[in-house]
């Protein structure tokens, strides 16, 4: 069942290219069709005429003919040069196109995958797959054309030619061309796993370097150094063995396709030369037969080790293409409905959820929020508090149940549109290595100068921003780095205020802020809030205390429910919360 599997994904490699190229992969007939002619024109009919001079000068009365057999060579090395040239360009612009439309193909397709499938890969191995995909078809269409297709050419065409010259020449040219082909295919054969295995392991140690790198202030925090680089030392090692035993392979196919090509050329020129001692060919011939034989053998013999790049870039395309064709998990509608959320009216409306091969999460779950109601969700971690807004976002899909939205199920709707209709605050918010200004205007592109500092100046943004050396033009770095804890949080709030989207979700979204930030925060998401449905999961309850409603969550179940001062006369779950949070530390 794995090797069918495989095969179709082998198979599929190739109708993902066609789909990526579209009509362009017109050029790359047209390309072969003029590489073809200038193979032909160089490889059979230059040697031919070559043939031609050197039999003129050994006959004293065809001496009339050389220029003749002159003029024609030097008429098809013209032709071979204008059709190699043509080819050349046509080649270079199709791959520069091709290249750039497999990767947008590549990209579009992965970011179809679900949330939680980027949390279960490693981020860098999946750039590189990604990356591979579309170089790998560059290798590829070179390989066939300028190794490929030229020996397949000049392999057909020299045995007709050497056939229609000696019946005895071409039979030991085939000879020794059958059993250099099969010795070429079997170690080919033998070699792919290998080099599979091989970009496998050089894929995870791509992933291992990118979580290290991403990990850096750990590694330094835990002086971890010396027990990183030992696990990264473990990792290379079993790259370089899986490259190793590739290599062996392809270096011994090396040596015995050498040895062959060596033996057929001698064999060929020797019997060429006998035959023309006998009497039965012409010195032209025994040209002809070394011209070839260098062609035919040589080219024949390094079609193994193109076998091994292409091979190379085969596997480094198949690797994408299972991730292409992994199920994905979270799927829009074939026939979505035409988005009709306003007013934000949520509904889970006996909701089940489970992970993969995990208990259940959340098991007939209920909550109603009304149009413009803002509550606060609080419970212990694994309670489901940040569950209910995965699954709001679709970012995972109820196993049980249904979500609505102003009575349109969620489910019903396209995820962009779902999601255009939600401003969502994480707790740790990431931004694009770009300019604060693109960050800020990240869910609304066509925002003006005005809009971008007014929301700045609403998330208290404004004032860090402008006392940065280029402003709202300034780099943020990889995932923000290069701002505070607190500073990414007010640039992804005030994100959230220009995007304006009738729901709101706010997950810890002032937990990186100091007092005094925290404080001016609020006053704006209380602004921001307004007329807006709100869910705030809150570790830190000051933050809910002004909610409309808070429920508190216990085992996937609301376990408490209503205002603060509602919740604190019931002495319960939430009343041990608010004592440990504001009397537990100080004794």
């Amino acid at each position: 069942m794995a090797r069918e599997q495989e095969k179709t994904t082998q198979k599929s490699i190739w109708v993902h290219y066609k789909a990526a190229l579209g009509k362009s992969i017109w050029m790359f007939l047209i390309a072969g069709i003029f590489y073809s002619l200038g193979a032909f024109f160089g490889g059979i009919l230059s040697p031919l005429y070559y043939k031609g001079i050197i039999d003129s000068l050994a006959s004293p009365e065809n001496y009339s003919r050389i220029y003749y057999f002159f003029y024609l060579l030097l008429g098809v090395n013209v032709l071979q040069y204008f059709f190699s040239r043509t080819y050349e360009y046509i080649e270079s612009t199709a791959t520069s196109k091709g290249e750039a439309r497999i990767a947008s193909y590549a990209l579009n397709h992965l970011s179809r995958h679900s949330y939680q499938f980027f949390t279960d890969n490693f981020a860098g191995s999946l750039v590189t797959k990604a990356r591979r995909f579309s170089s790998a078809f560059e290798t590829m269409s070179a390989l066939f054309f300028e190794d490929f297709l030229y020996a397949v050419i000049n392999i057909l065409g020299i045995l007709f030619v050497l056939f229609r010259t000696s019946a005895t020449l071409g039979f030991v040219a085939f000879g020794w061309f059958v059993l250099l082909a099969y010795a070429i295919l079997v170690r080919t054969k033998k070699r792919i796993p290998l080099e599979r295995e091989r970009g496998e392991k050089e894929a995870r140690t791509t992933g291992v370097l990118s979580d290290v790198i991403t990990n850096i202030l750990n590694l330094k925090l835990f002086s971890s150094k010396t027990r990183e680089g030992k696990y990264f030392d473990e990792v290379l090692e079993e790259e370089r063995v899986a490259r190793s035993r590739s290599w062996t392979v392809a270096n011994n196919s090396f040596s015995i396709n050498g040895a062959i090509t060596l033996l057929a050329q001698s064999s060929l020129v020797f019997v060429s030369i006998f035959l023309w001692s006998k009497g039965m060919t012409t010195a032209g011939t025994i040209v002809l037969v070394m011209s070839y034989s260098n062609t035919l053998f040589n080219r024949l013999s390094g079609l193994g080790r193109s076998f091994r790049q292409f091979s190379d870039a085969y596997t480094n395309a198949t690797d994408f293409a299972h991730i292409i064709e992994k199920d994905i998990e979270i799927t829009d509608p074939r026939h979505p409905e035409t988005l009709k959320i306003k007013a934000g009216e949520i509904v889970f409306d006996h909701v089940g959820f489970s992970y993969k091969n995990s208990k259940e999460v959340l098991t007939d779950f209920n909550l109603y929020v009304a149009p413009g109601e803002k509550i606060g969700v609080v419970g212990t971690s694994g309670a489901g508090k940040t569950t209910i807004t995965k699954l709001l976002l679709r970012f995972a899909d109820v196993t049980g149940g249904a979500i609505t939205i102003d009575g349109q199920d969620i489910r019903k709707i396209t995820q962009d549109d779902l999601r255009s209709t939600i401003s969502y605050v994480p707790q740790d918010p990431i931004l694009f290595h770009r300019t604060l200004r693109e960050n800020i205007a990240y869910g609304k592109p066509d925002a003006t100068e005005e809009e971008i500092i007014e929301a700045a100046k609403q998330a208290h943004a404004h004032e860090f921003i402008e006392n940065l050396s280029h402003g709202y033009e300034t780099l943020v770095g990889e995932r923000g780095v290069k701002l505070s804890g607190g500073e990414r949080q007010r640039v992804a709030i005030a994100r959230a205020i220009l995007k304006n989207a009738p729901i709101l979700i706010l997950d810890e979204a002032t937990s990186a802020l100091d007092s005094v930030s925290e404080t001016h925060i609020k006053e704006a998401l209380t602004a921001l809030m307004h007329g807006k449905t709100t869910i705030v999961i809150a570790h830190r309850l000051s933050t809910i205390e002004k909610m409309d409603r808070i429920i508190v969550m216990e085992k996937g179940q609301i376990v408490e429910e209503g205002d603060h001062k509602t919740l604190l006369a019931l002495k319960g779950i939430y009343f041990n919360f608010w004592n440990h949070q504001y009397k537990g530390f100080i004794k």
